[in-house]
């Protein structure tokens, strides 16, 4: 099992290589036509373009611009980001269409054959996506389509890993990851939310028996989730922003920016005391006749791996090593709490 994983993991840096290669030699060797003069100049000098901005494509551009031996030499370097997240795009999805490749073989070994047959197709549907036309006319120039690609297959690609271990201890840190991700690729583009219909899909696949009603369910969840990023969070925080900015400015007087400074602070301590208050207030539940610690009912649709209580008499036998909470509302004043923990998660 070693040896196949470290092969796959071979392939799958071979695959970015082969593709890092072709986009340095095809690399535009400074402002592309449309856009990307645009979004390079702004990277250069850290400016705002056109909206909503891109802010993370213009910091990453210019960490990459800061490597410029001059000014006439930035652009290039801020295609050669867009050129090795590229790359890196394809190795994922190299790796992504080997995993998904390996579920259509029943058996848990897998012979010579079948494995070579695995590795042909993650490395035939890799390396076909990275020559098409449109993939590697983004790749070469100073867009944001490159990043965003790159988001949008490390999100799926995480999934997956969670797939793997998601009744191991820890699993769910693949589900923070794909939401902090989810929160950069904002900064870039809009592209990677829709990705979530096909992460709920997952989840529910792995977690529940199959049900056409459950399917729909899994996806009108994941649909309403993708709704209220776009509609509620990313134009909601903003103009939140310039309710208290008014606020701070016209009632109380103060410098402008106060109002969005108060803000952040009063996000970021909410969201600090979310997570303090998670992990110090477990909840008991009984799982047959065994206890189980998990996170606050506020948050147990959250909840999938947890251990028995430590300690067991003589005449019990041996607990499982993992039990699962479910979601409930167990009071009506508890809802606007699971409703904050699911946007601070989100």
């Amino acid at each position: 099992m070693q040896k196949t994983t470290l092969i796959n993991n071979i392939l799958g840096w071979v695959v970015f290589l082969v593709a890092a290669i072709t986009y340095f030699a095809t690399l535009e060797p400074t402002a592309s036509w449309w856009d990307c003069s645009e979004f390079i100049t702004s990277a250069f000098k850290l400016e705002v373009g056109h909206p909503p901005g891109a802010p993370f494509q213009m910091i990453l551009g210019r960490v990459f611009s800061i490597f410029a031996t001059d000014v006439t030499n930035a652009a290039y370097m801020v295609n050669a980001m867009s050129a090795l997240a590229s790359a890196a795009t394809v190795m994922l999805l190299y790796w992504s269409i080997v995993h998904l490749a390996r579920k259509l073989f029943t058996s848990e070994t897998l012979t010579q054959g079948e494995q070579i047959a695995v590795w042909g197709s993650g490395l035939v549907g890799a390396l076909a996506f990275s020559f098409t036309d449109s993939f590697w006319f983004s790749a070469v120039e100073g867009e944001v389509y490159a990043l965003s690609s790159l988001f949008t297959a490390a999100v799926f690609w995480a999934i997956l890993k969670w797939e793997n271990v998601a009744d191991e201890p820890n699993a769910n840190r693949w589900l923070v990851l794909i939401a902090y991700l989810m929160g950069l690729s904002t900064g870039i583009h809009l592209l990677n939310l829709l990705a979530i219909p096909a992460i709920g899909l997952v989840y529910y696949f792995k977690k529940y028996e199959f049900s056409w009603k459950g399917v729909i369910v899994a996806l009108a969840i994941s649909i309403g989730i993708l709704a209220s990023i776009q509609y509620l969070i990313i134009p909601g925080v903003p103009r939140l922003a310039f309710v208290f900015d008014k606020l701070f400015v016209n009632s109380f007087g103060m410098p402008f920016n106060t109002g969005v400074l108060f803000m952040i602070v009063l996000i970021i301590a909410a969201s600090a005391w979310a997570v303090i208050y998670t992990r110090k207030k477990p909840c008991r539940l009984e799982y047959g006749n065994y206890n189980c610690y998990c996170y606050p009912d506020w948050l147990r649709f959250f909840c999938h791996n947890y251990y028995p209580r430590i300690g067991k008499s003589a005449n019990e036998p041996e607990r499982p090593r993992q039990c699962f909470c479910t979601f409930a509302l167990s009071e009506p004043r508890t809802i606007w709490r699971q409703a904050f923990a699911l946007w601070a998660i989100l």
